[in-house]
């Protein structure tokens, strides 16, 4: 079972408000929705620190490509787009960031939805062709 989502920023300070106007625990905690150890929790946050800010971090593997290289990226996949995934990770890894692997740079485009196109080739128009189209 997963953790719940923190209370939104109006909640904590409706739950702070609530216990220095003299409100029990069970009482804050119904009047905002919530447990009651999240109210002792918060209550004690902004007691001790001063505020209620919440420093949950992430879960996960921390992201290689962060926003500004998945610019980068994007424009080099866009100047050339007739290139295969090796030659754009050849490419991105020649610059100044970490290297990557050519599948989480895969995974990255396919991400911002840049997907491979193959061009196909069609027969131009005959003369006959073209006076029907007119």
């Amino acid at each position: 079972m997963g953790k719940a989502a923190d209370l939104i920023e109006f909640d904590r300070g409706q739950i702070v408000m609530a216990r220095r106007l003299g409100t029990s625990i069970t009482e804050t905690a119904r009047l905002v929705g919530c447990s009651r150890s999240a109210v002792v929790s918060i209550h004690a946050k902004w007691i001790n620190d001063g505020d209620t800010i919440s420093r949950r971090q992430g879960v996960g593997r921390p992201r290689v490509i962060k926003e500004k290289s998945r610019r980068r990226l994007s424009r080099l996949a866009k100047q050339n787009r007739l290139q295969i995934v090796a030659q754009l990770t050849a490419q991105y890894n020649a610059g100044p960031r970490a290297s990557v692997s050519k599948h989480t740079v895969e995974r990255t485009l396919l991400d911002m939805g840049l997907y491979s196109r193959c061009p196909t080739r069609v027969p131009l128009l005959t003369k006959f062709n073209r006076q029907l189209r007119l």
